[in-house]
Order: structure tokens, then sequence, then C-alpha cells
């Protein structure tokens, strides 16, 4: 069941290692699944409403469906700064981007809030617009990384000559087959599923300028609040240019449609607002009148066989909050990795339950692994890479190569507990072999990560 009139495919399936996987993301009309698979029937109609305790579902064309067993999948949507402003964008499914993109393409300058995947690949992909990059923390992105990686990645968001990026392997999404279909327009408010990381590749990411590149970041702040034109002119407040080098910014003399006060006290004018600053769970359809166990963080909690608290219920992807005690080097991240992982173990979870048989855990929540690209680099993340939960009882080690690779070790009592690569490093299976085996290290020292050394030869 789904609001979408295009489902999304993982196609090109590839297991790098044990447990780093790459896929291509691609949206296919529903009618190829059910032509692939006879047993599946797609319906195309949101959810209006749940009754758990009789098994029912009723959609938003009026019809009612029984289940037997029942699994939500319904992700997150985009945590916006601002309900309901026109000059406020979210990013987060096909419409969304497409919207983004003829936005831009009139735009001198934008203004981008947040610091996760979305803002740092589109403050990477803009030309020809300035971007001023509001983040609330002290270095670029902060979900990912630590301050030492976003040093080794700066340079490439001030160099003007842009690379041939690296052929894109990964989660793609096309346009075919929702290309204005007669698309009512009160729709564009329903949520598509999410982009995968590369679903900038195919759109043209350009504003009205000449230039290339033009960035500048304003950290440890957050949009206060965000001001109309008219409401602009009649607080007869300043705003500032585009900053030029370390001189104070001077009073900007254009007129632009919004204006955005931030925390620190500056106010910068742009044509409009993208706001990247991550997603909630999407769980309002289902909770009316079900006694569901919601997380912290909003997500329909599930034990690990992806149960939820009712019975016959199941949840997988971003809409769930993993409430199982997790493994010392996993924790949920809501990436499009973890929700092809929980959909597959959910589907088996449910299958074994109906047939009466029990079920190992799956082995892709043992250790977190992420592969990714940004600033067309090689990104893996492995384990507690950025010393989640550790304390102050760990240590790093780091090995940097400028403009070439960054590899950074997170390490407690001599055994290996996270890394980040950046750059083709060819350390991942190594790295996830030691992580995993939890081998004491402490004879090696900072010798781990000795360039001299090959490691992969060592502990192979």
């Amino acid at each position: 069941m789904t609001a979408s009139p295009v489902i999304k495919a993982v196609t090109n399936f590839k297991q790098v290692s044990k447990t780093l996987e790459e896929f291509d993301v691609e949206e296919q009309p529903s009618f190829l699944l059910e032509k692939r698979y006879p047993n599946i029937r797609v319906i195309q109609s949101g959810v209006k409403q749940m009754k758990s305790d009789e098994h029912k579902i009723y959609t938003e064309d009026g019809k009612e469906y029984i289940y037997e067993k029942l699994c939500l999948c319904a992700g997150a949507k985009p945590k916006l700064i601002v309900e309901g402003n026109p000059y406020v964008l979210g990013i987060r499914d096909t419409d969304s981007a497409q919207a983004f993109q003829k936005n831009l393409a009139q735009a001198e300058r934008i203004v981008v809030v947040g610091n996760g995947g979305i803002a740092l690949e589109l403050v990477y992909e803009i030309q020809g617009c300035e971007v001023i990059w509001a983040i609330k923390d002290k270095a670029i992105g902060n979900t990912f990384f630590d301050a030492g990686a976003a040093e080794f990645l700066l340079p490439k968001l001030t160099t003007e000559r842009r690379e041939t990026p690296i052929e894109c392997k990964r989660t793609k999404y096309t346009l075919e087959g929702s290309k204005e279909k007669g698309r009512p327009t009160e729709a564009s408010d329903k949520l598509g599923s999410a982009l995968g990381p590369d679903w900038h590749e195919g759109l043209h990411l350009k504003g009205t300028k000449e230039f290339s590149h033009k960035v500048h970041i304003e950290i440890l702040c957050e949009v206060k609040t965000i001001h109309l034109q008219q409401e602009f002119i009649q607080l007869q407040r300043t705003s500032v240019t585009f900053p030029k080098g370390e001189k104070n910014a001077e009073a900007d003399e254009v007129l632009w449609p919004v204006y955005v006060e931030l925390t620190n006290g500056k106010i910068y004018g742009c044509n409009f607002i993208v706001s990247a600053t991550g997603v909630v769970p999407n769980v309002e359809p289902f909770l009316d009148g079900n006694n569901f166990a919601v997380g912290e963080d909003g997500g329909l909690k599930v034990d690990k066989h992806m149960h939820t608290s009712l019975t016959d219920v199941y949840a997988a992807g971003d809409i769930c909050t993993a409430a199982w005690e997790p493994s010392p080097v996993w924790h949920q991240m809501r990436l499009w990795t973890q929700a092809r992982q929980m959909g597959w173990y959910a589907a088996k979870c449910m299958a074994a339950d109906a047939l009466g048989e029990s079920i190992d855990m799956d082995f892709s929540f043992e250790l977190f692994a992420h592969i990714t690209k940004f600033f067309n680099y090689k990104v893996v993340v492995l384990g507690k890479y950025n010393a989640q939960g550790l304390g102050s009882d760990h240590e790093l080690i780091l090995r940097c190569t400028k403009g070439h690779e960054y590899v950074k070790v997170v390490m407690q009592n001599g055994r290996m507990m996270g890394a980040v690569l950046i750059g083709e490093t060819d350390l991942e299976e190594t790295f996830e072999n030691l992580i995993l085996n939890q081998m004491d290290l402490s004879a090696y020292g900072e010798n781990l990560l000795n360039p001299d050394i090959d490691i992969e030869d060592y502990f192979d």
C-alpha cells in the first residue's frame, strides 16, 4: 500500500564486505513488481486510519483492508525549520528535489540550514549562486565527521575548478513515470520516499550567476526568525552582503524576497531557504486510537524481531526506533542502507512468525557500516565512528594526507571501536574485521596507521 504512483526498487546490489553494501535505488512503476511477483498486489492510496484491535486499515479512497500481519514502512518527513512558508523548501523526495531545481535556476543567493548528508551534498554541488550555510555545530558534516575530517574536506568547498565526478554506482532515482502525470496539485504535500545519497545526479543545480562556487559558512548558529520582504522593510533593520574575506560585511543594498535572521545577530537576504535539518518519523496516520510504544525520537519502538508493541504489527526503516539492546558497535541512523536491511529482516521475521519458527538477529545489526560519497571522495564510516556513547574513555589515531585521504580510528582499551575512511584507502575490510573480532591491538599503538606497514596483509 503506497501513496506514491511509483515504488522504490533496489538494483545493482553489491556486497562490498561482510557488512558494507552498495546498491542503486530506482523508482519504478508498481506494475513491474506485480508482474515479477504474482503474489504481490500494490494498492495506490494513502492510509487514513488504522484500527489495530480490528486488524483493519482504512485508505483515503474510502476502502478498508483486513490484515493478518502488517509492516509499517512510512519513512520520515523533513523536519522543516518553519511550516507553511513558501520560501522554505525541505528536500526529501523526487518532487521536492525538482521544486528545488526549478527555484535554484532563478536564484542569486540561497541560505542552507542544516549539517547532515543532504546539506553537505547540496552546498558542494550548487554552482552560480551564493550560498550562506548556517550550521549549529563548530564544523561541517557533524553527523558523519569530526572537526578533523571537516578540515580535510573544506578546501574542496572553496576551489573554483570542478573535477569530473567519480562514476556514480550508488543510489539513483529517475523521474521516469512520475513526469507530470496529471498529478493533482494537492498531492505535492504527500511524502514520497527518501532520496538516496546521489539524489543530485542528473539535476542541473545552477543559479543565475557566472561564477562556479561561492559558499560562506556561519557556524554555531541557528535560524532565529524569517522575515518576508514587507516585514523586513517595516523593521528598518539592515542585512549584510555576502562576506568577502575577513573584513566586516557591508550593508546589503539589494531587496530580497525573504530574510533570515540568525541567532548570532546577522541578517541575510536571499531568494529562498533550504531546510535540511533532518527528519522526523512519519507516524501520524497510525497513532490515533492505537496504543503504540513510541521512542524518544518519535519513532515506533520495535524489538529485535522488528515487532512493535501491537500484536501482528511490525515496522521498519525511518518510521521505527530500534528498542532492543544493540551490539556495542551498532547504532540506528536513518539512512537508506539501514532501511533496506530492516525491511528485508522484517519480512523474514513476519514469515518466521507466521510459520511458528524462531529466527536469529540479522548479521547486519552487528556493526554499523555505511558507504557514501561526499565532495567527490569515497567515505566509509564504521562502528562508533564518532565515539558515540564511549564517554571520554577512548583515544583517536589519525592519518591524513592533504587532498588524498583521511583515516581516523576510535580505540578503547586497545580495541578498535570505530573508523572514518575518506578517499581510496582500501582499509574498510581490514577495519571491519578488527572491529568485529575485538582483537587487542595495544601492542601496535600508533603504528596501526603507519603508511609503511601494510596493515591489510598483516591482519588478513
